[in-house]
């Protein structure tokens, strides 16, 4: 899970791409970068670190032009090093130049470069963003395709999820895989501008004439302040009719505020909070863990008419435990991150809403800050089926054997946990909380893999 960023025929390109990276910045804090094209040629700069510490005065005046691709990473695929950061540039010896930015995971990455290695092909990354730039380049000028026949030769061969922006030094192309398992977005500005992103939050930024959301399988290219849809027929790439968005999307990491897959995030929270009421212990109060469960714990104490409490405190400063790329890295941050307002536990029967528990051990150290700080019981519900099936598509979800509920029945955990009751959310109602549920990927929950992948 990573967030991207494009914005076409704008003096301000790069400006606005700073503000979406930033407005994105939930989706990856590992690195950061951007690429601008001048219609001469291609500049990039990328770095480790967050968007507002990396792009610096200094940093900005040297990207110049009016199209502008970005990306903020979280590390699925590739250690921490530049080469493994995007955006991907690549100069060809034809005198052409590209640029892309992608989110999402390819799963037959292996079979692909092997292919492309065969070829010639040469690799400076382990990053599926630059396995994708080269087997499109590679068709352009080896085998003369031309850049939306390659994408499409893309979509018939490389499997996986990917949301991605390429340019060129005068276009811009976006374009999602067909069944469309990340988030991607685009809108078009009062000034005749378009910009691309990963959440609908960092076009807002813009004020956008109007927004729409990028199709399954769809090919739109940007060239002279105009945009083509270049049709396709999806049924030839894949094997289910329906689109199979990421739920956890929905659950954890998209921000409220955005609307993704055509639902307001923050309604369809509620919603789960409300379906988790279904199991209501005797309790005093509903406390979120912050911040994707705000709307859960929401949801649920309105269902219960029980008082709604922010008894944890969170440091923003600290990033995302979640997507943290190391176990003694997420601990560390673990204890840094969460404080408790003081006198709210004390002698209270607490119940707490977290939105999902992979290997436990954040969850953990949260419910003994709530013991130490004088809850008389501590009760927790989860917004969410047991993740019991590692993540292919962009999230860094761990093999089976580190996934706490595929080692450990519901009893175990709650014992793990150190809590007084757990709850997770049925698979039914998690259906019940959006519009269309067969147009969801749940594989982490069922084991149900929509997309074949080299790991399975």
């Amino acid at each position: 899970m990573c967030g991207i960023i494009g914005v076409y025929n704008s003096p301000e390109a790069v400006r606005f791409a700073i503000k979406g990276l930033f407005a994105e910045q939930h989706r990856g804090q590992e690195s950061c970068g951007i690429a601008t094209s001048n219609g001469n040629d291609i500049c990039y700069k990328k770095g480790h670190g967050l968007v507002k510490d990396f792009f610096t005065d200094s940093v900005v005046e040297n990207l110049k032009g009016h199209i502008a691709i970005g990306h903020v990473r979280y590390p699925t695929k590739g250690g921490k090093t530049i080469n493994n950061s995007s955006p991907h540039v690549l100069k060809t010896l034809s005198g052409l130049s590209y640029a892309l930015v992608s989110n999402g995971d390819v799963v037959n990455y292996k079979e692909i470069r092997n292919m492309l290695e065969k070829k010639n092909v040469l690799f400076e990354s382990e990053n599926d963003g630059e396995l994708l730039l080269k087997f499109i380049v590679y068709y352009i000028e080896k085998e003369n395709y031309s850049i939306v026949n390659a994408i499409k030769k893309l979509f018939k061969d490389v499997k996986g999820a990917y949301s991605t922006l390429l340019i060129t030094k005068n276009e811009m192309f976006l374009f999602r895989d067909v069944y469309a398992v990340r988030p991607l977005c685009y809108c078009k500005t009062e000034e005749g501008s378009f910009v691309i992103a990963s959440e609908s939050v960092a076009l807002d930024i813009v004020n956008p004439v109007w927004k729409k959301e990028v199709g399954a399988g769809a090919i739109i290219q940007f060239s002279e302040n105009k945009d083509v849809l270049h049709p396709i027929d999806i049924s030839e790439f894949r094997s289910s009719k329906y689109e199979k968005h990421c739920i956890f999307e929905h659950i954890y990491f998209s921000r409220p505020d955005s609307v993704v897959f055509g639902e307001k995030v923050f309604d369809v929270r509620k919603k789960i909070g409300a379906f988790l009421a279904k199991d209501e212990p005797d309790v005093d109060l509903v406390v979120p863990v912050p911040d994707s469960a705000i709307f859960f714990a929401l949801g649920y104490a309105k269902e219960i008419n029980k008082p709604f409490e922010l008894g944890l405190i969170r440091n923003h400063y600290v990033g995302r435990t979640f997507i943290k790329p190391e176990q003694t890295v997420r601990d560390e941050s673990v204890n840094q991150k969460f404080n408790v307002l003081p006198g709210v536990f004390k002698d209270k029967k607490v119940l707490l809403i977290d939105d999902s528990v992979v290997r436990g051990t954040t969850l953990k150290k949260i419910v003994l800050l709530i013991k130490k700080a004088g809850a008389k019981e501590v009760h927790v519900r989860l917004g969410c089926p047991p993740i019991k099936f590692p993540c292919f598509y962009g999230i860094d979800t761990p093999y089976k054997n580190k996934l706490i509920a595929n080692n450990k029945n519901l009893e175990e955990i709650k014992e793990a946990l150190n809590v007084d009751s757990l709850g997770y959310l049925d698979i039914n109602d998690l259906d019940k909380s959006v519009k269309k549920p067969n147009h969801y990927c749940k594989a982490c929950f069922t084991g149900k893999y929509p997309i074949e992948s080299d790991f399975l």
